[in-house]
């Protein structure tokens, strides 16, 4: 199956040679074709160029061609963390903090993520993996082509494997190109409030011997912060998952400045997300680490937080990604072009920024940046087309808009 896009009005994050990730000063750069072709071939980039320069088709066979005259063309968004598999939605709490009740006091009466564990605990398989791809598509149609998604919601060993085998379903049922995450280390559970350690022991050497002899994670994470898991218990927990074939993630500083993002950096964790809560040391300890600093501007605009200092850490030289963090309690949506407009309108940075943050750097954060991320040839094509509009700039601009009008994900035009 070949496909030729012709006549596109701005091909956008090109890269001649590709980069894993972009930092500081150069995520203001965004690279672009005016009046190009894009070709793609089975599942790869095949080619591109201007218009100008195009050789004409030689091989008519198997071949679509699309015209995308006044409309741009970029690589699918990747979303680097997600919590999309869960059970029922959350509004009461949201209901609750309107009315001025906190993050933490709605935790202390059962709320938060151990509501999320109660009704994950009644749901079976087939149903999560239902409710799951509803959400699946919705992202697919905004214009995410990988995305992450967490266990965390089962806070047993019953329940996190039955969260994987989930995720693994995902993987086979939707065309996006999926990366899972175990997050046992999440909450301590309600039967063992108050011993903490034993539930750390069952996630070291209970649930990770039996999720790796599966091969459910690629990823293991901790909520690293005050009532949940300290530096120390993050980087047992982290240290134990490596041992397991399973890549450092944390969820850091995102309620109070806790340490999460040291302990990131020490176990050389491919991402620290959250960061409402970072400081000086937090941004010098990031410098020169693999570590991808991750944003996650909708539980920030939901919870009404503090902002991640994304400036601060951009003009300081850092790479920084951004995701949805779409879950049912914190950040409801997975619309990455909303987080676009939040990191735009909110966190002062240009869309050339975002839009770096929202591909190749978070590309980088799902270890896809090879593969993902950018227009390169060889690499995925996993594309999306928009309406007529002016210029990428109008994407973060006219938030609330869908301005999305054609997918293409493994070279394949998704249809309805």
């Amino acid at each position: 199956m070949k496909i030729l896009i012709k006549n596109i009005k701005s091909l956008v994050q090109v890269e001649e040679t590709p980069s894993l990730k972009i930092e500081g000063k150069a995520m203001k750069n965004l690279a672009c074709i005016e009046d190009a072709w894009l070709a793609i071939e089975d599942d790869k980039i095949v080619g591109f160029g201007k218009m100008d320069d195009w050789e004409g088709i030689t091989d008519w066979s198997n071949l679509t061609i699309i015209d995308a005259s006044d409309k741009i063309v970029m690589p699918s968004y990747c979303d680097s963390h997600t919590h999309i598999v869960y059970s029922g939605s959350r509004e009461g709490e949201f209901v609750d903090r309107i009315n001025g009740l906190s993050y933490e006091q709605i935790f202390e009466r059962g709320g938060g993520i151990l509501n999320s564990a109660k009704k994950l605990a009644d749901a079976s398989e087939e149903e999560l993996v239902e409710s799951a791809l509803k959400r699946l598509n919705e992202i697919m149609w905004q214009g995410t082509g990988a995305v992450e998604i967490k266990s965390g919601y089962g806070l047993s060993v019953d329940a996190e494997l039955k969260m994987l085998r989930v995720i693994k379903k995902l993987k086979d049922l939707s065309p996006l190109t999926i990366k899972a995450t175990f997050l046992g280390a999440h909450a301590v559970p309600a039967n063992l409030k108050g011993d903490k350690r034993k539930y750390i022991d069952i996630i070291i050497n209970e649930m990770m011997p039996k999720i790796a002899a599966a091969k459910l994670a690629d990823y293991c994470d901790v909520f690293c912060e005050q009532n949940y898991f300290t530096k120390e218990e993050t980087i047992e927990i982290l240290t134990a998952g490596k041992k397991h074939g399973m890549i450092p993630k944390v969820h850091a500083e995102q309620l109070s400045n806790f340490g999460g993002v040291l302990a990131g950096v020490e176990v050389e964790a491919i991402s620290v997300d959250h960061l409402e809560f970072v400081g000086d040391k937090e941004i010098a300890a990031l410098k020169g680490s693999v570590t991808m600093p991750t944003i996650l501007p909708g539980a920030a605009f939901f919870l009404s937080l503090p902002l991640p200092p994304a400036r601060k850490m951009i003009d300081a030289g850092l790479p920084v990604a951004v995701a949805s963090d779409y879950n049912p309690g914190s950040s409801p949506s997975g619309n990455m072009n909303f987080m676009l407009s939040l990191c735009c309108v909110q966190y002062k940075m240009t869309p050339e920024e975002a839009i770096n943050a929202a591909t190749i750097n978070s590309a980088y954060a799902m270890n896809l940046s090879q593969t993902h991320g950018s227009i390169a040839i060889g690499k995925q094509a996993n594309v999306f087309i928009t309406k007529e509009i002016p210029s990428y700039s109008y994407i973060p601009y006219s938030f609330g808009s869908n301005l999305i009008e054609t997918i293409i994900l493994n070279g394949k035009v998704i249809t309805e």
